[in-house]
């Protein structure tokens, strides 16, 4: 079998026609092949921080500002950006920035509603958007020195209009829950990966 590889450069009949027993054993070896190989590639588990300084064990995350007119969307904001520090690292998080080795700011500077689509025999507005603008910076209180920092961070949430017009305001606030998660994951993934 092994001249006949090598003299005619093909592959014997027998070995053309091979088909896996079990295609699914076959799927889950060569993802367990791939995920032992992983590290070795550079790869690494998100939420460690590596590229946060050493000597920062305890994050501040006081309750953002609020420079618009919705009321309480600072709260909620930061309720979503320290429990995603909680669920994903191993930093404790505290309001207070006193003792702490990080301080997070946040600001909250635009909010903005607008129609994404109409309903066209009545005329009323059947989905809307909802955008958020926050300004956010890490600093290393040891130092001083900012070690994350974007000063337009913006997020986008849609949510359908109940045709109630006292539902519209029913489904605003679970579409800023939505958005608050989303942004508190992107910005501590922003933080932990140092981009």
């Amino acid at each position: 079998m092994a001249n006949e590889l090598t003299v005619k450069g093909r592959l014997p009949q027998n070995a053309r026609n091979f088909r896996c027993a079990c295609p699914d054993f076959c799927l889950l070896t060569f993802a367990f092949c791939l995920l032992i190989s992983l590290p070795s590639c550079g790869y690494q588990v998100a939420g460690r921080g590596d590229r946060l300084p050493p000597d920062i064990k305890t994050i501040a995350v006081p309750t953002f500002e609020n420079k618009t007119a919705r009321f309480r969307i600072e709260q909620s904001l930061t309720a979503a950006v320290t429990r995603e520090f909680i669920e994903r690292t191993k930093f404790q998080i505290t309001p207070k920035p006193g003792g702490a080795d990080a301080l997070l700011q946040g600001t909250v500077k635009d909010i903005r509603t607008g129609v994404i689509s109409f309903d066209l025999t009545t005329g009323r507005a059947t989905s809307l958007q909802v955008q958020v603008t926050a300004v956010v910076k890490l600093e290393d209180l040891h130092t001083h020195k900012v070690v994350f920092s974007n000063p337009n961070f913006v997020f986008r949430e849609e949510y359908q209009v109940s045709e109630n017009t006292t539902g519209l305001f029913e489904e605003d606030q679970p579409a800023i829950e939505r958005l608050s998660r989303d942004l508190a994951r992107t910005l501590v993934t922003d933080i932990l990966e140092n981009f």
